[in-house]
């Protein structure tokens, strides 16, 4: 059975391997200690690479944070970001005089478009205790026609993602949760409206699929074509379709068939990555994704040119006061919070 479900199995690197249409997947897991009066870590940073800290040191990354660790502003054209946020929070600021907090559960669902300079950064808030954090971030391509659409960000937050819970014969549990897609007749909240996902026939998913030792679940068969790659991330290791994948493991299997996960002793997570192929080609310098060397070379023209918009606050790594509140505050000025 195995062989013909399985297409791959390879380890988990950085970034994790994807599939069309996705185009990039990272897996940040930091243990931030107690956060200072400006927000970054009540640790020493000497030693440390600042402004390119990527390599694990007491547990964590600055990335390319000198003060607060993540990512100050930077430019993308081509393409959606997909940030699901299982702990901890993102400080998000963009070009178009948007911003946002977000974290614990919630997910933003960029659209680059045309063209948009954001920062990402990590606050870490509390000072009496330790910051841990925990994200997935996936890049989803965007076809020719919607390249250039309008930046856009929305905001699936935790409140209204589902959760579907499954319980093998032997009353084993498994929890499922939809950042896009559905099972047994729950949805994901509407992803950005120029998404690739938001045509219901590309059938994009991402889940989180949370096992019970010994749990047993089955994912149904999608329609011929589409493509789908599971990543164990946590736990002893599962068996796929009657072969055994050990933990830290990327699997891709036939999307048109359905896949079989008995999971091991212990809890195991995986993450989920569905959908059709775009099936165009793919031009990609840094942090544009266009269909040609042309376009790429536009898109770093227009940026020197334009900067997207320019940049309207008074730092390249802003972040929000030390609360723990969510919130987005959108182009127009609109403002949401979760429910």
């Amino acid at each position: 059975m195995s062989q013909d479900l399985i297409v791959e199995i390879g380890p988990l690197g950085f970034p994790w391997k994807t599939a069309d249409p996705f185009l990039f997947c990272v897996y940040h897991d930091d243990a931030y200690p107690k956060g200072n009066a400006r927000l970054g870590p009540e640790a020493s940073l000497q030693g440390r690479n600042l402004g390119n800290d990527f390599a694990v040191r007491d547990g964590y990354r600055m990335y390319h944070g000198e003060v607060v660790p993540g990512f100050p502003r930077h430019p993308h054209r081509g393409f959606e970001t997909v940030t699901v946020v299982r702990k901890g929070l993102v400080d998000h600021s963009d070009s178009l005089g948007a911003t946002a907090r977000y974290g614990h559960g919630d997910v933003q669902w960029m659209t680059a478009g045309q063209g948009i300079v954001h920062a990402e950064m990590f606050p870490l808030v509390k000072r009496d205790t330790d910051n841990p954090l925990e994200l997935f971030q996936i890049w989803i391509n965007l076809p020719a026609k919607n390249k250039m659409v309008p930046a856009h960000f929305t905001m699936l937050w935790k409140e209204k993602i589902p959760v579907v819970t499954r319980t093998d014969a032997e009353g084993r549990r498994t929890e499922v949760t939809l950042s896009a897609g559905s099972l047994d007749g729950q949805a994901a909240p509407p992803p950005a409206p120029n998404s690739w996902a938001a045509n219901p026939s590309n059938e994009v998913a991402i889940w989180q699929i949370r096992m019970d030792a010994g749990a047993t679940f089955e994912i149904p068969a999608a329609s011929p074509g589409v493509r789908r790659t599971l990543y164990v991330f946590h736990g002893g290791g599962v068996r796929i379709g009657g072969q055994t994948i050990d933990n830290e493991r990327m699997v891709a299997v036939r999307g048109d068939r359905a896949a079989v996960i008995d999971n091991g002793f212990e809890p195991s997570e995986l993450l989920m990555l569905q959908g059709r192929p775009i099936g165009e080609p793919v031009a990609h310098y840094g942090p544009f994704v266009m269909n040609s060397r042309q376009e790429l070379e536009e898109a770093f023209a227009d940026y020197r040119r334009t900067q997207f918009g320019g940049w309207p606050w008074d730092r390249d790594d802003p972040v929000h006061a030390a609360v723990d509140d969510r919130f987005a505050k959108h182009p127009n000025g609109d403002v949401e919070r979760p429910v």
